[in-house]
């Protein structure tokens, strides 16, 4: 897959459910998992969190997880309970409205205005076919290209020609400007017959550091294009323009359909995305080999609890969150008297009522368990 345009037609997507428990022991059937393919590149977000980042090919994540199914009433007998009347409810499966966005994972990026020779370079010095016109915008969606270079090969990128303003979305550039986050170099294109060089790079860096502030730290290269008509001493000019604001970056002249000096830039840009893999690779591992981190284990996280007092408008309740009660808590038959007291008996046992007593709850008491609510001890008129 290359887009998420499928999305757009199939915007609900649901697992299989899984089914009821039936008599003579016979346990309910599971739920298949639904698999659901998008690019690499995707991101999912939750509430504007992400959830999973999809950077390689073959890589799985559990997007939702289905309701844990409940034990029937064949698990709850005993020599002392031979026909137990408690039986628990499946848990609902995980619902909720996310997000995907769609990021290129590409070495180098192509930035700069729109008409600066992007989509020509790309087509020129990599298998990429982009729709290439004399006039601006000609680029609507990004295109990726492979560029093989002495005995290796760099992922290119071609990014919708930005404009100023584009941090802010005009020209549709907030679309097209994620897509560079993701790439190791930037190669900047600009046109030689631009009455003012300088001020078109300051513009696009601009757009490039207001979008995202790690940009402007990204390693770039200037290029500046469609040099074949011009003759040496303007060309010069202008590259002696470009230094003025960007002393410290690499600059070349070069021609796609003249096919001068793109060696040496695409051996530039080799040499530096490799520099800057290895930096962050470098900097994951100090990362990784930080202070110890004293944490709570997986199994603490899940029997943590905590109880809360609540002054509402009518009256007082007692909150209980934490995990695993709260997992007792959607499973448990509150319509039935087993069931409810099964419950009671678990907070007891996790030390929750003592706790509750302690913070002044009483036999009458209202407990708040996610959406549930019950007494403390139970009532004559409960049921």
């Amino acid at each position: 897959m290359n887009t998420l345009v499928d999305f757009r037609f199939k915007p609900e997507l649901k697992a299989q459910p899984g089914q009821s428990g039936a008599k003579r022991d016979r346990h309910g059937r599971s739920g298949d998992p639904l698999y659901v393919k998008v690019p690499m590149g995707t991101i999912v977000k939750r509430e504007g969190l992400v959830i999973a980042d999809f950077t390689e090919d073959g890589q799985e994540a559990v997007i939702a997880r289905g309701g844990d199914g409940g034990f029937g009433n064949a698990h709850f007998k005993s020599s002392v309970r031979q026909a137990p009347r408690i039986a628990e409810k499946g848990e609902e499966g995980d619902t909720f409205e996310g997000e995907l966005e769609l990021k290129l994972l590409a070495d180098v990026g192509l930035v700069g205005f729109p008409n600066a020779g992007k989509s020509t370079f790309l087509s020129v010095v990599s298998n990429a076919r982009p729709e290439i016109a004399d006039y601006a915008f000609t680029t609507l969606t990004p295109n990726l290209g492979v560029a093989d270079i002495d005995d290796g090969s760099l992922l290119i990128a071609d990014i919708p020609g930005l404009i100023e303003g584009a941090s802010e979305g005009k020209g549709l550039g907030d679309a097209f400007l994620r897509h560079v986050e993701r790439t190791a170099v930037l190669l900047h294109l600009i046109d030689a017959y631009e009455s003012d060089v300088a001020k078109a790079y300051q513009t696009i860096r601009h757009e490039l550091s207001s979008y995202n502030a790690t940009l402007a730290d990204r390693p770039e290269v200037i290029a500046l294009t469609k040099t074949e008509g011009l003759d040496e001493e303007l060309i010069q000019m202008q590259m002696e323009a470009l230094k003025t604001v960007a002393a410290d970056r690499p600059i070349f002249a070069i021609s796609s359909p003249a096919h001068t000096g793109l060696k040496e830039v695409l051996r530039e840009l080799r040499t530096m995305v490799t520099e800057a893999r290895q930096k962050k690779a470098d900097e994951e591992a100090i990362d990784d080999e930080g202070m110890p981190v004293i944490s709570l284990s997986s199994e603490q996280v899940a029997k943590a609890w905590h109880v809360e007092k609540l002054e509402e408008s009518d009256q007082i309740v007692y909150r209980v969150t934490g995990h695993k009660i709260e997992k007792f808590a959607r499973r448990t038959n509150f319509d039935t008297h087993e069931g409810l007291n099964r419950l009671r008996d678990i907070m007891k046992k996790m030390g929750i009522h003592h706790a509750l007593t302690r913070a002044g709850a009483q036999g009458d008491s209202v407990i708040r368990i996610g959406q549930d609510e019950f007494s403390l001890v139970e009532q004559k008129d409960d049921f």
